[in-house]
């Protein structure tokens, strides 16, 4: 009987037009931006610590603010 289930599975690029429009809009451009920033944010963050230094020493070495890493 488990096969006789229909899963109701939406694409994440559908939730994504129906919340945030399509690509190209201004709330799209935000909702794309902030999500690239974010990530990118990450990965700084895991090269960071992979290298063992802190947010003082890789801020330094970039001619930066801690505030800003």
């Amino acid at each position: 009987m488990e096969g006789n289930i229909k899963r109701n599975v939406t694409d994440f690029e559908d939730i994504l037009k129906e919340k945030y429009r399509e690509k190209g809009s201004m709330a799209r451009d935000k909702f794309d931006g902030d999500s690239l920033a974010f990530r990118l944010g990450v990965m700084l963050k895991e090269a960071r610590q992979e290298a063992r230094i802190t947010q003082e020493q890789l801020a330094e070495k970039t001619g930066t603010r801690k505030s800003y890493i």
